[in-house]
């Protein structure tokens, strides 16, 4: 059980999805002392997932979801301390130091300073404007470049990748994709996904090319030379870098915390220091349902996890302990994924394979681990709980669509399955 911290002040470093749900949870969960939000962004807190879709699509309707209005924060005595960088912890002081000059003191302090889009590190990569997009403003910028005929590279074709590549598509652009490993999102998903998102992608006109990476940039007039490893020549208006993300967990581990690649926490989001807890895409927390530590860049991961590490400091001691689910849309095809996708597992697929909506479940010896749905959200909630259940299941009825899964999840409710 978890040990009760009884803060008085509680500071929070990030200003983003998992920062607002902490501060508004640590609310909701009857905190009643001081609490404080440092933002590096001049913005009040807001969800990202748009970024990359539907704010790339429209120049009127940025549909940008902000986690609280305004006014919020006042109402419920947050503090938000916006534009302002924390450069530095003292532990034995608990000290928070800002580049302004300021301290804050803290009886708990929650990291939630996110991540950073990988940087291109190629001979001439420093030489040409390229796009990252982690923030409104990286949205806004490439938004303004996108039109008909815009000639736009996307090096990396993991979600961010293609989705913008959809949103690009979708203004008018040719778009060319360069992916170095031998499949779209190979980090995320089975092989089936892959190859169907490959078709879905060159279907609407995007050339994807596969197996190649990008081995130096140059200009060449107004444009921007791209050789590939293959000794072609990719030739682009504007490129964009999608190859991954960086944690930011340098605040952590100059403080003397412990890292690897993100801030190392335990299944209640606290650091080795009781009074120092990460939380959202810099957390790498432990799951007790999967047994490990895991770092994870989801809507879901931001939003929950803050919420479970401020009712721990606010008194509870229950852990964060859910399912991974992560999606994405791409010329209208939804895709959701539940549990973390493996390269030993067994593949199922209920319905035709690359038309939609289908749904692909993976197995081990009978067990469900994880599930990808095409169109299909309903039937992820059923997923969700075949994974949860741990049941042994026989897979010749999880892959006949004439058998619901919402059937299997009952009979397993009823025990009639053995676990």
């Amino acid at each position: 059980m978890m040990r009760a911290l009884s803060p008085e002040q509680v500071v929070i470093v990030g200003g983003g999805q998992a920062g607002g749900r902490c501060a508004e949870a640590l609310r909701a969960a009857g905190f009643a002392g001081r609490v404080t939000i440092v933002g590096k962004e001049v913005h009040l807190p807001y969800e990202r997932p748009s970024l990359s879709k539907e704010m790339l699509i429209s120049d009127e309707d940025e549909s940008i979801v902000w986690v609280r209005p305004e006014q919020a924060y006042a109402e419920e005595r947050i503090e938000l301390r916006l534009g302002v960088t924390a450069t530095s912890i003292d532990r034995d002081r608990r000290e928070l130091h800002l580049d302004d000059g300021s301290v804050l003191i803290y009886d708990a302090l929650v990291l939630a300073t996110g991540a950073r889009a990988r940087q291109l590190t190629v001979p001439g990569a420093d030489s040409v404007p390229l796009h990252l997009i982690r923030t409104i403003e990286d949205s806004r910028a490439l938004r303004s470049r996108l039109s008909a005929g815009t000639r736009l590279v996307i090096i990396g074709a993991g979600f961010i990748g293609l989705e913008v590549a959809s949103a690009a598509r979708h203004r008018g652009a040719e778009v060319t994709v360069l992916e170095a490993a031998d499949r779209v999102m190979a980090r995320a998903v089975p092989p089936e996904i892959s190859e169907h998102h490959t078709a879905l992608h060159r279907s609407h006109g995007v050339n994807i090319s596969l197996g190649t990476s990008v081995v130096s940039i140059a200009r060449e007039g107004d444009a921007i030379a791209l050789r590939g490893s293959g000794g072609e020549t990719f030739v682009a208006d504007v490129v964009v870098v999608g190859v991954g993300i960086e944690p930011n967990d340098e605040l952590a581990r100059e403080a003397g915390l412990e890292t690897d690649r993100g801030v190392v926490v335990d299944a209640f989001g606290m650091t080795r220091d009781p009074q120092v807890f990460a939380a959202g895409d810099v957390a790498r927390h432990y799951n007790p349902l999967l047994k490990q530590h895991i770092l994870l860049e989801s809507w879901q991961n931001a939003q929950n996890q803050a919420i479970a590490v401020a009712k721990v400091i606010a008194g509870g001691d229950a852990p964060y302990a859910e399912i991974p689910w992560f999606w994405s849309d791409q010329f209208g095809v939804n895709l959701q994924v539940i549990g973390l996708p493996s390269a030993d597992a067994k593949t199922i697929v209920r319905g035709t394979s690359g038309q939609v909506p289908y749904v692909l479940l993976q197995t081990r010896n009978g067990r469900v681990l994880s599930a990808c749905a095409l169109n299909a959200p309903r039937e992820l909630r059923f997923a969700r709980e075949l994974i949860s259940s741990g049941a042994v299941l026989d897979e010749a009825m999880l892959g006949d669509p004439g058998v619901r899964l919402a059937d299997i999840v009952r009979d397993v409710k009823q025990r009639k399955v053995p676990a």
